[in-house]
């Protein structure tokens, strides 16, 4: 099975099933669940988030409860601006300099602007945790995501500034519906493996195989997305 046609299974049985939430449709996103609140209790009861302290979340839907609950327990959370457009692409959200009745809202990418300070790649810290929004995902940890490609750039990107490495922890959260078998298609090179899996029922610790990426891999860059992302004009070989 390609990843596309394994989107479109995973997208289809969240609407069928009813355990799809707003916004609607679920396909082409990283689709939001029913028992989303309860998968980001189960992260935030691992040992990893308890050891972060920063933390860099995805601005989906499904993982604001994440985003939420990082804020109010003193994380700073970093999240990339939609494909990385700006010279300075991640938003820092500090809960330090967030009046604590602004935390829900600022983890909202609608209000995000007015409470995050944008930063370039090089004034972020390292990463304790990244925590990635997916469309499927094995429980060895190969993750499929909407087919952008922009969730394993952003880790490139940081991983060649020494943000991200081997000690940092990659989590997501999915509805049990996306946690898929042997069907699911092999990882390419460029994408990033996650450690933790979580559902609304359960954690899975995935041992992953796969190797992570440890920088940005050019031969999937075309030259329209080297143009329409400046970031990478400095890395560029």
């Amino acid at each position: 099975m390609d990843k596309q046609t394994l989107r479109e299974r995973i997208w289809d049985e969240l609407a069928d099933s009813g355990e799809a939430r707003f916004p609607f449709p679920p396909h082409g996103r990283i689709p939001n669940f029913a028992g989303a609140r309860d998968a980001a209790d189960r992260l935030a009861a691992t040992n990893e988030w308890e050891a972060a302290d920063v933390v860099k979340a995805n601005p989906d839907a499904p993982q604001l409860p994440v985003r939420r609950r990082a804020l109010h327990e003193g994380k700073v959370v970093y999240m990339a601006q939609p494909r990385l457009r700006d010279e300075q692409p991640f938003m820092k959200l500090d809960p330090a300099a967030i009046d604590e009745s602004d935390l829900d809202s600022a983890a909202t990418v609608s209000k995000m602007d007015g409470y995050a300070e944008p930063v370039g790649p090089d004034d972020v810290p390292h990463v304790d945790l990244v925590v990635s929004g997916s469309v499927a995902v094995t429980e060895q940890g190969a993750r499929v995501g909407k087919g952008e490609g922009y969730s394993d750039l952003e880790y490139a990107v940081l991983s060649e500034l020494g943000a991200v490495d081997a000690t940092t922890t990659v989590a997501t959260s999915v509805h049990e519906l996306q946690i898929v078998g042997a069907d699911a298609p092999e990882p390419d090179a460029h994408d990033v493996p996650m450690d933790l899996v979580v559902t609304p029922d359960r954690l899975v610790r995935t041992d992953s195989p796969f190797p992570r990426p440890t920088g940005i891999d050019w031969d999937v860059l075309d030259d329209e997305r080297l143009d329409e992302i400046p970031v990478l004009r400095r890395f560029a070989p």
